[in-house]
């Protein structure tokens, strides 16, 4: 009964958060519990959740997490108090009323097993007494008072001592007063604010941070990415970071000490014992809760800080894992390279290996017209419609390379496109690489894995670990096991969102699809392998631990092509055929001349089609998927043109207007790839003419933009760019400081997974909206102040 009250109050806590019906969060977290993946639920089971989508239902997932460890510290917080038998009714209560873990554990702080304190010890030495008679009578004379508890024997030696020992006593007390410590939590967090100095004779060396040698700012309105630069800079002991009460410090002291001050019901009214309480209130303020504090709000403010950078990573993942394909068409991958020349590797268009060769177009070898004819005879005989070239180093030159094939080619289709080889090192060298290509050289994969992500980003993306693809702000200062389970997440729905065709996918892809481990899917490229291509849906219930449970999670996620049954070439779940046959009847139609039939099909009543199982929401699904079966939800084939002539920093000029791809999007703009080995930053202020929130609102990675280059910092490697290409180049501003660290081509162009530093841009010209204008004059009053 427990139990059930339990998970009611949980199912309501979710629904109110998520905006949905206790019934809808209840079903959901049964479906869950019974194995059901988010993809699975928020596609085919609508009628059992009410139609609570993805995101409500990774939502409700991860406060399902939070809600039960909150469920299960609690029971261990009473279970503790309980046998240390100090759990009244009242307290009791309290804990189970109780709707956060900081809330809790500050009610646990008194009855928490420590090491011995002062305030121990003193009680030990029988001092509890002179605290507790100061505390109620202050006319008594603490000295005197106090000369009553000497004794050497118990460590007190004089009145002083006493008096100490009593102070820590009443220290500690007021310190663990849940509603206080509560109190202040909230004030301090709504009022604080976050001051950094750079420590002594750390200026040279940490001179990338000096932005914030003498910084102070709100913690409540700090962003996320600035926040965690002073982290970082904290824990490489560049800067001291601080948590003053408000920006007049010595009020806000003043305020907090005389709240525990009134919540100890102590006040100067002249009586002999009042300064020496108020004393005590002031250390309990000043030596106990201000540190406490200033640690619990750092916390909390890193973890919705890494949470911000951790939906920042996800979004520009999905991003590029949901970037165009270019379809089933034969590539040529090149791997850029200078003194270990350029990696090539040609693939048909399923992504078979057809052949390799290593060039030494550049320095120190300059075998250029050599390197020209080998790639033209490649392109030639293997009818290559794609150079797709990695954006590594050499990578302009290796372009230029690539232009001269082309024009030395008889093929009007052939077309060069400069792809992201992030991660493309981190995949050569994995496992999963060895065992695809077991007589490959390392250095060659990454060929492979370039030419492969051009004809279909989802499918060679995921055969790498999801933080080496690095498109992520400040990646390496988050939690890595949130950010592993949020960015797994991503992919999984990413890939369901798309589909996978079964018979030609490999096992890395196969195991993001809803319900499949790693195992089942070697299992099914196994079978596939020794049986031949899958015939029907059905027949995958012939792999080896894959069960009807597990059918039922995957089915409709994977495709067969020329099968046997047309429907399993669309999303269409096997489950529901039996409402198709419906439709199929109805319509006195072939399956086969139905599908596809957009005009007919939009003419039909989902109402018509429903039963007690498959109401109209899954009705309309089906009715749509006949319509576009099959269809892929990602964007059409595009490629950028980055400018002749530009390809190295040096080269630019301001005022220039180019193209280029979206890298990464971070919370204070987004990092533009335009061909010079540097991303450029456009600033939040330069991505539109009106007023932008949030830059993923605008732009997001792999998108192609024309832009227009307002400042150039060759010695800084900066490049500041706009997307109004009426803005006129301006003096030099620096950027938001959030462009510091963690972004840029240190994160989305790399292959060393973003470990390297970054980009940084210089925020643009004057032109920026009045909004973002006033944001800037406050920065620049900052600065001088």
């Amino acid at each position: 009964m427990q139990d059930s009250k339990l998970a009611q109050q949980i199912a309501q806590t979710i629904a109110d958060e998520i905006g949905a019906q206790p019934a809808q969060a209840k079903a959901a977290i049964a479906l869950l519990d019974e194995g059901a993946s988010v993809p699975f639920i928020a596609r085919y089971r609508k009628e059992v959740t009410g139609g609570l989508d993805d995101t409500q239902l990774r939502n409700l997932e991860v406060r399902l997490t939070y809600l039960r460890e909150l469920e299960d510290r609690r029971a261990a917080v009473l279970a503790s108090i309980g046998e240390q038998g100090k759990l009244s009714d009242e307290l009791r209560n309290e804990i189970l009323a109780a709707d956060t873990k900081s809330r809790l554990e500050d009610l646990y702080l008194p009855y928490k097993p420590k090491r011995r304190t002062r305030a121990q010890i003193a009680r030990e030495a029988g001092l509890e007494p002179l605290a507790d008679g100061l505390l109620a009578d202050p006319t008594r004379d603490p000295q005197a008072f106090a000369a009553g508890f000497v004794d050497a024997g118990k460590g007190v030696a004089d009145a002083k001592a006493a008096l100490e020992g009593a102070r820590a006593i009443l220290m500690e007390r007021w310190g663990e007063d849940a509603a206080l410590v509560g109190e202040l939590r909230q004030w301090l967090g709504e009022v604080g604010v976050i001051r950094a100095r750079v420590a002594e004779g750390k200026e040279t060396e940490g001179a990338k941070y000096r932005d914030y040698f003498e910084h102070a700012e709100s913690l409540a309105k700090i962003p996320s990415h600035r926040l965690l630069a002073l982290f970082r800079a904290r824990r490489e002991e560049i800067l001291f970071l601080e948590l003053d009460p408000g920006s007049d410090a010595d009020a806000g002291h003043q305020y907090a000490e005389g709240r525990v001050a009134r919540s100890a019901g102590v006040a100067d009214q002249g009586r002999a014992a009042d300064r020496w309480l108020l004393d005590a209130c002031r250390l309990t303020w000043r030596a106990k809760l201000h540190m406490h504090l200033l640690l619990d709000l750092f916390n909390q403010a890193r973890e919705k800080a890494e949470a911000e950078a951790i939906a920042v990573f996800g979004d520009n993942l999905e991003d590029l894992l949901l970037a165009a394909p270019a379809g089933p068409r034969t590539v040529l991958g090149l791997d850029p390279g200078i003194r270990t020349g350029c990696k090539v590797a040609v693939v048909d268009a399923t992504g078979k290996l057809l052949a390799t060769e290593t060039i030494y177009p550049h320095e120190p070898r300059r075998q250029w017209e050599q390197s020209l004819q080998t790639l033209r005879l490649l392109c030639a005989r293997h009818n290559v419609e794609l150079i797709a070239i990695g954006n590594g180093t050499a990578s302009r030159e290796t372009d230029k390379l690539a232009g001269e094939v082309i024009k030395a080619c008889d093929n009007p289709k052939l077309q060069k496109v400069v792809v992201s080889e992030a991660g493309a090192s981190v995949y050569s060298a994995s496992e999963l690489a060895a065992r695809e290509f077991p007589g490959l050289d390392v250095s060659l994969r990454g060929a492979v894995s370039i030419a492969r992500r051009l004809q279909d980003p989802l499918a060679e993306l995921v055969k790498i670990e999801p933080k080496a693809i690095g498109v992520g702000q400040y990646q390496h200062d988050v939690d890595q096991f949130r950010l592993a389970k949020a960015l797994d997440a991503r992919v999984e729905d990413c890939v369901n969102a798309v589909g996978v065709f079964v018979n030609t996918a490999s096992a890395a892809l196969l195991s993001r699809v809803s319900g499949l481990s790693s195992t089942v899917a070697e299992n099914i490229v196994r079978h596939r392998d020794e049986n031949g291509p899958f015939r029907r849906r059905r027949d995958l219930l012939k792999v080896p631990r894959l069960g009807d449970k597990t059918f039922e999670q995957c089915a409709g996620f994977l495709r067969i092509a020329d099968g046997d049954e047309p429907l399993d070439a669309s999303a269409v779940h096997p489950e529901a055929y039996p409402v198709v046959e419906r439709i199929v009847a109805a319509a006195q139609r072939p399956i086969k001349t139905l599908l596809g039939d957009g005009s007919f099909l939009r003419g039909l009543k989902a109402e018509q089609f429903t039963d007690e199982t498959f109401g109209v929401p899954t009705v309309r699904d089906i009715l749509k998927e006949l319509e576009k079966p099959g269809r892929d939800p990602r964007p059409e084939f595009k490629a950028a043109r980055f400018a002749d002539g530009v390809e190295d920093i040096k080269d630019l000029r301001e005022g220039m207007v180019l193209e280029g791809v979206v890298s990464n999007v971070a919370a204070f703009g987004a990092f533009v790839d335009i061909g010079v080995h540097q991303d450029g930053l456009i600033h939040i202020s330069a991505l539109s003419d009106t007023f932008v929130k949030d830059p993923r609102d605008v732009v997001k990675a792999g998108d192609i933009v024309k832009v227009k280059v307002l400042e150039v910092d060759v010695a800084r490697k900066r490049i500041a760019l706009t997307r109004r290409l009426d803005d006129s180049p301006a003096p030099a501003r620096r950027a938001d400081k959030g462009a510091e660290q963690g972004a840029g081509r240190g994160t989305a162009g790399r292959r060393d997974g973003g470990r390297g530093e970054p980009s940084r841009g210089t925020r643009p010209g004057s032109s920026a909206p009045p909004a973002n204008n006033a944001l800037a004059e406050a920065f620049a009053r900052a600065r001088r102040n």
